[in-house]
């Protein structure tokens, strides 16, 4: 039996976040990377650094989708709570990874591996390491969770350390057509559209720009043939009211 396509969830780990005081910058990067290799990403959630809010967001969605993915709490401060969350979540004991010292090891220097350092190398148990290139400091995947970094630069080298190893799905394909139409003008012909075009994503984005209003259509999906048959008629319906609509491709 074919197994069905991979989704993935992302799971955003920090009060900074929350609080206004941080801007995230992982989710665009990591939605198009797993878009890439056609895994959809179907949800995504912000939690603080409380340990119970961490486990009841993070259960439902490791048991509902094929990868999640966290960002955050894996360092080196009292705040940095992710492993104990997920070892919870998972009825696990929490562990100092001998590969992860050897690493931190070589990084700092056995003699200055503070308990500060070391809590870095604390993992749930039975998990195993994601490469860190640039800071040797690992993440961590158990079952099908992969904890990564907050730090973007991080983040982004775990991400692209483990993303070769995932069950890749049918890639996915996108174009967009933009143009100065109000969303309104064209939103029955749209639906009208989109009904015809049920078996891929259809989406309308309106946007501002020099006082005026546009909106850019996106046909995605994984039929090419059938996206891009789609994306010539929103081209069309966009041309009839603006002649300087744009096309372009993904």
């Amino acid at each position: 039996m074919t197994p069905p396509n991979p989704t993935a969830a992302l799971l955003i780990i920090g009060n900074e976040i929350l609080s206004g005081r941080t801007q995230d910058a992982n989710l665009n990067y990591i939605a198009k990377k797993l878009g890439g290799v056609g895994i959809p990403l179907k949800e995504v959630r912000v939690v603080s650094d409380i340990e119970a809010d961490i486990v009841s967001a993070l259960n439902p969605l490791r048991k509902c989708y094929t990868y999640v993915f966290t960002t955050g709490g894996i360092g080196s401060t009292h705040d940095d709570i992710s492993v104990d969350a997920v070892a919870a979540a998972f009825g696990v004991s929490v562990i100092e990874h001998p590969g992860a010292r050897v690493l931190l090891a070589a990084h700092f220097g056995e003699n200055n591996l503070t308990p500060a350092r070391l809590r870095m190398a604390r993992v749930p148990e039975g998990a195993t390491l994601i490469e860190n290139p640039i800071s040797s400091v690992p993440g961590m995947k158990i079952d099908n969770v992969y904890m990564l970094a907050g730090v973007p630069e991080i983040m982004q080298s775990m991400m692209d350390s483990v993303t070769s190893s995932l069950r890749h799905g049918p890639a996915m394909y996108s174009v967009t057509v933009s143009g100065f139409v109000a969303e309104s003008d064209i939103a029955d012909d749209l639906r009208a559209l989109a009904a015809r075009y049920s078996n891929i994503d259809i989406g309308s984005y309106p946007w501002m720009r020099k006082e005026k209003f546009g909106t850019a259509l996106v046909a995605r999906g994984t039929d090419s043939v059938a996206v891009r048959k789609a994306a010539d008629e929103l081209f069309g319906l966009m041309k009839t009211r603006d002649a300087n609509a744009t096309l372009s491709e993904a």
